[in-house]
């Protein structure tokens, strides 16, 4: 019992370790936006489209990677995922091209994404835990990403202002590559089968049968398309607004530091009250918190309000979804199921960083996708509250409930 616990807790820790680094990371792209396209004599446009792919390419792949994370165990995907990551930092720092950025910044960064966060991770912290310290379990390790984002982002602006955009992005690479030792250590194990397990094909015949799985998905692209945007688009956006680099950064900071909150705190919740219902209200909450902000007369004080709220809803969603299908699938095929909604997500994402740059090329303001951002939380408020975490039932002899 002591070494299954000391077992839990190691990988608790090396796991929230990689994702602090990787979604760290990650958070400051949105400020190499405006240095980097001016240099080079871009629209917003063409960077926006690289992070857009590389959003749908970390979706596209990431059931994939977590079928590979379900059958072998995670280390070896965080491994060869940290080191696509630094390739993808190190040639993105080489390229002067629309292509070379496109391929750096989207497709090997995308890769490495997929094998570095949320749903590999996740994965394996749901199948090293009890069911019922489950849900809390994912908040800890998704508040640790939280935790990157806080930590990491102003570091990123200084390495930015000191060192230029290039510069920058090659001592992040170096960083990136912590990933790969962490990840050799995250000796986590596949789930020993049972009379009951599906084979991989008979869990996606059943996760499709299931209208709250379809549901969820749904749900999950409404999160990628608002945090996405937000994350890409907000330094831009109160720049156009006559607000100071500086207030970007910090409220992009702002929204990683109240993210631990939000996200321990929502996987505490998740624990004693319905997720569906949690996730119904905070999608609602998020609607209320934009439309304010839209809407508001803009000043530094509204801006930091607003990371802090956000920070709070940002990345809540996460514990909440994936303990969702771990309540209702199991956690034999969790990283592949998980994988599934969280391309959802990220087929969100791409829409929401790529129609911020398009609308801002045509249009010269980001009005319309901050619309479309309301109105989305109440749809995806409203589609999780038909959802059911009741845990399917199977027998020997039928592998699908319907």
């Amino acid at each position: 019992m002591a070494f299954v616990l000391r077992h839990s807790m190691l990988l608790i820790i090396l796991g929230s370790l990689v994702l602090s680094t990787a979604m760290g990371l990650r958070h400051g792209f949105g400020l190499f936006m405006e240095p980097l396209s001016s240099e080079l004599g871009w629209g917003r446009g063409v960077f926006a489209f690289a992070l857009a792919l590389q959003n749908l390419v970390w979706g596209l792949s990431q059931p994939f990677t977590g079928a590979l994370a379900d059958r072998f165990g995670a280390a070896r995907i965080i491994v060869v995922g940290g080191l696509l990551y630094a390739l993808g930092l190190l040639f993105m720092s080489l390229s002067t091209s629309e292509l070379g950025m496109t391929v750096s910044a989207g497709l090997l960064i995308g890769l490495g994404l997929s094998g570095t966060t949320f749903s590999v991770i996740l994965g394996a912290v749901g199948r090293a835990v009890a069911p019922e310290k489950r849900s809390m379990a994912m908040g800890i390790v998704s508040a640790a990403g939280s935790f990157g984002q806080f930590a990491m982002l102003p570091g990123t602006l200084g390495l930015l202002e000191w060192l230029g955009w290039a510069a920058a992005l090659m001592a992040m690479a170096a960083i990136a590559t912590i990933i790969i030792p962490l990840g050799a250590m995250l000796r986590d194990k596949p789930s020993a089968k049972t009379a009951t397990d599906l084979s991989l094909k008979d869990a996606l015949n059943e996760a499709a049968s299931q209208k709250g799985f379809w549901l969820l998905c749904l749900g999950f692209f409404v999160c990628g398309f608002q945090v996405v945007f937000i994350a890409v688009h907000l330094p831009g956006y109160l720049f156009d607004n006559g607000l100071a680099v500086q207030v970007g950064t910090t409220v992009l900071a702002l929204v990683g530091l109240f993210n631990i909150v939000g996200t321990y705190t929502a996987g505490w919740m998740g624990g004693i009250w319905s997720k569906p219902k949690l996730l119904t209200w905070l999608y609602l909450i998020r609607g209320v918190v934009i439309t304010a902000f839209v809407y508001l007369p803009l000043s530094p004080v509204s801006a930091y309000l607003f990371g802090i709220v956000m920070g709070l809803l940002w990345l809540s969603t996460v514990p909440l979804t994936n303990g969702i299908v771990a309540s209702v699938f199991g956690v034999r095929h969790l990283s592949m199921l998980g994988g599934i909604v969280f391309l959802f997500h990220q087929l969100g994402s791409f829409m929401g960083v790529w129609l911020g740059g398009y609308f801002y090329d045509l249009t010269g303001n980001y009005n319309t996708v901050w619309q479309i951002a309301i109105v989305l939380s109440v749809v995806a408020a409203a589609l999780h509250w038909f959802i059911n975490e009741k845990p399917l039932e199977r027998s020997q002899s039928t592998t699908v409930t319907p």
